[in-house]
């Protein structure tokens, strides 16, 4: 015990150098802790945002794949369009539970911010949207019925931006159309809470797309083989088949190789705190040569000289660490939203996730590291010897 608090005591005697080091490791380890907490919280949300499509199959018009996708996570901006009467010929596979036509259009909207924004409606069949996006769930009002009607179900944060409640009118900006809010769905961390739900055939009717939709969405059989089905869809003309599984697995392949380089960069966090602490550890010992010296003549093994200089290393290491997972906590959400500003079709939810779990294993890690490279050092203090000490002299 007296060993660990001559050690404390030390490291306070030269207060600067002691809490510059520390910030360096906490530095290093507030950035493991972020990347480790990215690379966990990117992977549940893009999981999250993949699972709650509602099916497992999209149609498109034949295009690039990876916009396809992105018509089917984000609502796409690049928008093909694709025959109505195709929905009935896909419907007739035995394979299929149900088919979703939607029509997403986009229109300039004056109103949002400072220099206005996009609004998006996204035009569904309310005979079978409702079931295939049953996880949704209503702070007030319901779906539409009819598929005619001019009404709309607001997404949470669209109803907070438009300011409107149900039973309000919505203006749909340069289309001079009125449609009345029905429901406001809960907050879901989807990419639903932005969207403004119409009845297909009404936004076709509004927006001048009678007979076209820009995609199908297909729930399948739960006994069904969805290899051999999106086989079949590949011989329709003019489509681009999107698949959930083909989605998920080519983006947790990109995501894999992203890996690589977030623990890199991690690794280099850590070396970059090793170096530190082995600089700050190795200028105490050649400080303090005469006073170890000393204490190896008054009787101080050379195992006394090791654990204290390991002592101080052990308490820089846990103390840097510590704070630097309570500054990528604290921080989370400042990470988050520059993640989101430089990723902009980032998935919906956390982003940066640090659990205990993962807050613990940063300061072990750190520590452990911090902790190797101090034993050069503290090797190096235990080797003194106390006649050259007093020359002052340092092998």
């Amino acid at each position: 015990m007296k060993i660990y608090l001559i050690a404390y005591k030390n490291l306070l005697r030269k207060k600067t150098r002691t809490v510059l080091t520390v910030l360096g490791i906490a530095l290093s380890s507030w950035v493991l802790a972020s990347l480790l907490g990215f690379n966990k919280g990117y992977e549940g949300a893009l999981n999250h945002d993949i699972d709650n499509m509602g099916f497992q199959v999209l149609l498109t018009a034949k295009g690039c794949p990876y916009e396809a996708a992105t018509l089917m996570l984000k609502g796409g901006t690049g928008l093909r369009y694709l025959k109505e009467s195709m929905v009935q010929g896909v419907a007739e596979d035995h394979d299929v539970a149900a088919v979703t036509p939607m029509l997403m259009q986009a229109i300039f909207d004056p109103n949002k911010g400072e220099s206005g924004g996009m609004s998006g409606y996204l035009g569904v069949d309310p005979a079978t949207f409702p079931q295939s996006k049953g996880f949704l769930e209503f702070k007030k009002g319901g779906w539409f019925k009819d598929p005619d009607a001019r009404e709309a179900v607001m997404g949470y944060e669209a109803a907070e931006l438009e300011q409107r409640d149900t039973g309000d009118k919505l203006l749909i900006p340069e289309k001079n159309v009125e449609i009345t809010v029905v429901g406001i769905l809960k907050r879901t961390g989807t990419q639903d809470d932005g969207t403004i739900f119409l009845p297909f055939r009404t936004v076709q009717e509004v927006f001048g797309r009678k007979g076209l939709l820009t995609g199908m969405g297909i729930t399948v059989r739960k006994d069904a083989d969805i290899d051999k089905f999106t086989e079949r869809l590949y011989d329709l003309p003019d489509v681009q088949v999107v698949s959930m599984a083909q989605v998920k697995s080519t983006i947790m392949s990109l995501l894999s190789s992203a890996k690589v380089m977030v623990f890199s960069i991690a690794l280099i966090a850590i070396i970059i705190a090793m170096v530190g602490v082995i600089n700050t550890i190795l200028m105490s010992v050649f400080e303090r040569f005469q006073e170890l010296g000393i204490l190896k003549s008054m009787g101080a093994m050379p195992s006394d000289v090791f654990k204290l200089v390991w002592a101080e290393t052990m308490f820089l290491c846990l103390a840097g660490s510590s704070l630097g997972v309570l500054l990528a906590l604290g921080l989370a959400r400042t990470t988050e939203l520059l993640v989101r500003r430089l990723l902009p079709y980032a998935p919906n939810g956390g982003l940066v996730q640090i659990d205990w779990r993962l807050a613990v294993g940063t300061v072990a890690a750190v520590t452990g590291a911090g902790l190797i490279s101090g034993l050069y050092p503290a090797w190096r203090a235990a080797r003194v010897r106390p006649l050259d000490s007093i020359r002052n002299e340092a092998e």
